[in-house]
């Protein structure tokens, strides 16, 4: 599937969704997770109180970005970017989903993209299974396949598939860049449409990549990224909330 394909398939996704009603979730409601995911889930909501003093800060001014765009009646959506929208900038989508859905922001979309198109990494995609995500592979024999997340009963499925950061499913403005990784920080300047930008910077667990520490690094960079969107979107309800 090629990416003018990945495009038709989520347009035709996105009509499907509006056709059967989707729920449209306020900050008392919650959606029916998935049972072990949410274990997961309450684990990880326990370790974002533990980040440093430095990463509260900048989750902070993010957050405060974030919820002024809301309090001025705007939809926000947050670009997860890294060079090759693989790995890191999968998972900050991921969890950045899962994060505004919990604490109610419902004003709060996720997408991710890179500066060139590869493939969603297949240990990521393992790494989300072994949390508790349900994640269907619909094109395995291409180079870039489209995976189908699924977080909760009620909700539609995110669409996981490697694209550059512009590519006509994510938003071409009004989004804040969300900086997955220092070499597309570097190699991006500007981010045409950005009304905001945040220099996350984790480390790439590519690093593992054939070793006996491949699994454990996943999941370790799959918490710690976790942790810091639920930190994120946490603050982001807290203040619009005050």
């Amino acid at each position: 599937m090629n990416h003018s394909n990945h495009w038709i398939f989520a347009r035709i996704l996105v009509i499907n969704a509006l056709l059967l009603g989707s729920p449209v979730l306020s900050q008392s409601s919650q959606p029916v997770w998935l049972p072990n995911l949410f274990t997961k889930i309450e684990q990880l909501e326990k370790a974002s109180a533990d980040l440093s003093a430095e990463r509260q800060e900048l989750l902070r001014g993010a957050a405060e970005m974030i919820a002024a765009e809301v309090q001025g009646g705007h939809s926000v959506a947050l670009n997860f970017i890294c060079t090759h929208n693989s790995r890191r900038s999968h998972l900050a989508q991921v969890w950045g989903a899962v994060a505004a859905q919990r604490y109610g922001v419902s004003q709060v979309q996720s997408f991710s993209g890179g500066t060139e198109a590869t493939a969603c990494n297949e240990r990521v995609v393992r790494s989300l299974r072994r949390a508790g995500f349900s994640i269907v592979t619909v094109s395995p024999r291409v180079d870039n396949p489209l995976y189908l997340l699924q977080f909760a009963e009620d909700v539609p499925p995110l669409q996981l598939f490697s694209k550059r950061y512009d590519e006509p499913t994510n938003p071409s403005s009004g989004f804040v860049a969300m900086m997955c990784c220092s070499d597309a920080d570097d190699k991006c300047p500007v981010v045409s449409g950005a009304v905001g930008r945040v220099a996350l910077h984790y480390t790439d667990p590519k690093e593992s990549d054939g070793t006996k520490a491949e699994s454990q690094t996943y999941d370790l960079r799959r918490d710690e990224i976790a942790a810091e969107m639920f930190f994120l979107l946490r603050e982001v309800s807290r203040m619009l909330s005050s």
